[in-house]
């Protein structure tokens, strides 16, 4: 469990001991309940990194509410959208291995998390992931009920595939975009792990391969908009 899951859980739990010695037994079974509701919403449980070349794994736990082509600062690409209820772990991951090139917050609306209009309208926290393929964003979406996205991460830090890098509180919504050589493997409708599930395969071999055949003028361009080449 994170450290935030004491600041939250610990209040109730001992406001229902009281409670149960006051014999005020309905008001300290209630209270008791909502300790451990918090207590497993804080849970951080240990997760099998996959290790596979180019694995791009989910930042969260949740269901996959869009899988869309989407344009990110004029490149395309594709958008892969994760809805977190409120029973799932809220611990957010790094998707991939690299260095965070940029971190910005952005506040917004508190629309439900299952809104497209989500991802571009409520307050977030925006990640630019640079790997060793290129430029990749996520993001930490706040929801209807998670009012609060918290980063434990900066800009310039170097990060693992899988490595904890925030949460969120009660109900969200996580973004990862990656350029349009990434292969997604996951469809609408699936459950995933923060850490382990892998959403999409993108290396720099895949990469590589896609730019063969290109103009020398077009490779440039290309690596150069990812990152490859400066």
């Amino acid at each position: 469990m994170v450290k935030e899951g004491y600041y939250f859980g610990l209040p109730p739990l001992v406001l229902g001991g009281v409670s149960f010695l006051l014999h005020w037994h309905v008001a300290a079974a209630v209270l008791v309940l909502v300790a451990a509701f918090v207590f497993s919403f804080f849970r951080d449980p240990e997760r099998v990194i996959p290790t596979e070349p180019g694995a791009v794994v989910s930042p969260g736990d949740g269901r996959v509410v869009v899988v869309t082509e989407e344009e990110n600062a004029g490149r395309p690409g594709k958008r892969v959208s994760i809805f977190l209820a409120v029973w799932n772990v809220h611990v957010n991951r790094s998707p991939a291995a690299g260095t965070i090139t940029r971190m910005e917050y952005r506040p917004g609306k508190f629309l439900a998390a299952m809104r497209e209009r989500a991802s571009m309208e409520n307050e977030q926290n925006v990640f630019t992931l640079s790997t060793e393929a290129g430029e990749m964003v996520f993001k930490q979406i706040a929801g209807l009920i998670a009012r609060r996205v918290v980063s434990w991460k900066k800009a310039g830090e170097k990060v693992a595939r899988g490595e904890r890098i925030g949460l969120v509180r009660f109900g969200s919504r996580v973004d990862v975009w990656v350029p349009k050589e990434a292969e997604i493997l996951v469809k609408v409708g699936e459950h995933v792990k923060g850490g382990s599930s892998v959403l999409a395969l993108w290396s720099a071999k895949l990469v590589a391969s896609n730019l063969h055949g290109m103009s020398t003028a077009d490779a440039d361009a290309n690596l150069t908009a990812t990152g490859k080449r400066s």
